[in-house]
């Protein structure tokens, strides 16, 4: 029996699972609240308690995989490490494309002369003097470099030599962007380069952190990390290339989904605590995004599933409709649950509620609390910001006390954004506590935040609802309904069809409404979803189910969806790709762009040969480090040619060579 050990990292939960590799089964599953700032310490716990549930030997667990929202939330919320840019050969106006100037920021960049041409020839020589004398002065608290020059692609000679230079005068680590893609465009590369050299340091103390408790726990196998595409990784490389664990999560669940339920075909959605992610299976593989993964404001060069994030989940924030009849709208920003907050002060929470519900009115802070994230205060703040938290200095308090004046209210949102702070209120995971769908926190404050909030007015001075139960049903009922419009945005974005209007505004079509509510008079109309609902997350057995049946789709929610991401961390495969490619330097002459730098040739096949090579070698070296040993070569080509006087005139060939397999699964 061979046992492996997956884990995830979501925004509320962090999951652990076992799974007999040999019989397709998941032995036992665990969850242990995610930890904030250090994710590692819930990790530990998620471990501890899967062992510990399954009476299973640690020195029996032959391989551990790891599927982490850290690098992705990390370039959401503007986190990581102070870096610098090398970047040789290109102009001012670059430096303004793809979102470069607003990700690199303050921090330093050296620009100095070089780069290649198209071609792979030198443009300019590399100007090593001022660039040595740059990296020197570079400031003390530099965690990184990123290495960006002019078609690095074609012939990466500068960025190497930039590279060795930073290796020997600084001693940090240094990404270079010919590493991280072989497509052109600079700019966006670059950006990929920065975004990488900032997450290097945080996701190296992760892996080494879990390393850590690893071996505490007596776990001496091999660590893998998912990938944005859902491959696996060796820990290694993931400290290198830390860049690619973006959207790790999300890639993770399509792979469970597939696993757990067998569909070749179907609309993926994962509810978890933060957001809805749903993502388009196809013949049993992610759709992935052609432009490159999407990450808040950025746009890279890293291959990832086309996933489709929503600021919709179980902790979402309930929000009251203005106007006069009202109405909830949920998300996107995630707020601590009531109902988990009592779980860890009883005292606070319950005293507060029972005084708010001594008073005959209802206000939106009376059920609000501000919980510090910080284990030690945060530097840095302005007055306002200093003065919540101190306030903060021995824990969570009511939303009213952390606030004393209207101007400290955009101070508190800066903190919340910042990640010091996070705030606390009603949310569906309350709801389901209140309507027995949920037992793990407590129930009882739950019910009282729900009665206080149902309390609240609405624009024609009534009530939002007349009791918890009211609310509470009024507040999964917006759930489902908001899920159901994220399903239709997602399959209208993904469908085959050249639609005249974008996907957000046909989900909300009136006639897409009257479709799904099977409109029948002298219009009949009828819309449905031609691909069953793949349901995922803890929660989708209790919320979806009216999804599916809006939808007049088949809905599946399998057994262990609540661990799905887990799962999809452990089950995948090692998927190591490179590329390279062969243009034409006039007729009879191929120019292989090779690691080492261009080589010419005068045969065509040749070139496309001698670059195949090249790259097999070079995916299986890789493949190899990651721990496969059977590994399958897949290659792909795309060739340009252009017809001249009916003959084919070669323009540009790209290779791309796959190496896959199961890493060997054997304790180290």
């Amino acid at each position: 029996m061979a046992l492996l050990l997956g884990v995830d990292t979501g925004g509320t939960y962090t999951d652990a699972v076992i799974v007999d590799d040999e019989s397709d089964v998941v032995i036992a599953k665990a969850k242990a609240l995610t930890s904030r700032p250090d994710l590692s310490q819930g990790i530990g716990e998620a471990i501890g308690a899967v062992l510990a549930q399954s009476g299973i030997s640690s020195d029996r667990i032959e391989m551990v995989s790891l599927s982490t929202t850290l690098a992705t939330n990390a370039l959401v919320e503007g986190q990581g490490g102070r870096i610098a840019l090398i970047f040789i050969g290109f102009d001012e106006a670059e430096f303004g494309r793809a979102g470069l100037a607003e990700a690199v920021g303050n921090d330093p960049v050296i620009r100095v002369a070089g780069g290649h041409s198209h071609s792979g020839g030198e443009s300019e020589p590399l100007d090593m003097e001022a660039l040595e004398a740059a990296i020197v002065a570079l400031p003390a608290d530099i965690t990184g470099i990123a290495v960006a020059a002019r078609f690095a692609t074609r012939n990466p000679a500068h960025e190497v030599a930039a590279r060795d230079a930073a290796l020997r005068l600084r001693s940090i680590p240094v990404t270079c962007s010919h590493e991280l893609s072989s497509a052109l465009g600079g700019p966006k590369r670059a950006l990929t380069a920065v975004l990488n050299a900032r997450l290097i340091g945080l996701v190296d103390r992760l892996i080494r952190a879990c390393e850590g408790h690893l071996v505490h726990l007596g776990i001496q196998a091999r660590l893998m990390v998912v990938r944005g595409d859902g491959a696996l990784v060796s820990a290694e490389l993931a400290k290198v290339k830390p860049i690619e664990t973006i959207l790790s999560g999300p890639a993770a669940s399509i792979a469970g989904a597939s696993w757990l339920t067998g569909e070749i075909d179907g609309l993926v959605s994962d509810i978890g605590g933060t957001t809805t992610d749903i993502c388009l299976l196809k013949d049993g593989k992610p759709s992935i995004d052609p432009n490159g993964a999407r990450v808040g404001k950025f746009r890279t060069m890293v291959e990832a599933v086309a996933m489709r994030t929503w600021g919709l989940g179980g902790d979402s924030e309930v929000h009251v409709l203005e106007g006069l009849s009202g109405g909830l709208r949920l998300g996107p920003r995630r707020v601590m649950p009531i109902s988990l907050l009592a779980q860890h002060h009883p005292d606070l929470v319950h005293s507060t509620l029972d005084s708010a519900l001594s008073k005959d009115v209802s206000t939106p802070e009376m059920g609000s609390f501000v919980v510090p994230l910080w284990s030690t205060p945060p530097v840095g703040l302005d007055q306002r910001e200093q003065s919540i938290a101190d306030r903060l200095g021995d824990g969570p308090v009511p939303r009213a006390q952390a606030v004393k004046t209207r101007l400290e209210g955009p101070a508190l949102m800066r903190l919340v954004s910042r990640g010091h702070v996070v705030l606390a209120g009603v949310t569906p995971s309350d709801a389901a506590h209140v309507l027995g769908m949920g037992d793990r926190w407590d129930a009882e404050a739950a019910e009282k935040a729900l009665t206080l909030f149902a309390r609240r007015r609405i624009g024609s001075g009534d009530r939002i609802a007349t009791s918890s139960q009211e609310v509470a049903e009024m507040i999964i009922a917006q759930l489902q309904k908001q899920t159901a419009d994220c399903l239709l945005e997602a399959a209208f974005a993904d469908d085959s069809r050249a639609w005249s209007a974008d996907p957000e505004s046909l989900a909300a079509h009136e006639l897409v409404a009257a479709g799904l509510d099977r409109h029948r008079g002298i219009i009949q109309t009828q819309v449905s979803l031609a691909v069953p609902v793949i349901g995922l997350g803890a929660s989708a057995a209790s919320f979806y189910p009216p999804v599916g049946e809006r939808l007049g789709t088949k809905l599946v929610i399998p057994e262990h969806a609540d661990v799905a991401n887990a799962v999809g961390a452990v089950v995948g495969q090692v998927s190591m790709q490179v590329s390279g490619s062969v243009t034409s330097g006039g007729e009879g002459n191929y120019i292989v762009h090779l690691a080492e730098g261009p080589m010419r040739l005068t045969r065509r096949d040749e070139a496309l040969a001698l670059l195949q090579d090249h790259l097999e070698e070079q995916a299986r070296a890789l493949a190899r480090d990651a721990g496969v040993e059977e590994i399958r070569i897949t290659v792909a080509q795309d060739v340009r040619e252009v017809q001249v006087e009916n003959q084919s005139m070669f323009i540009e060939a790209e290779i791309r060579v796959t190496a896959q397999g199961r890493p060997r699964i054997a304790v180290e």
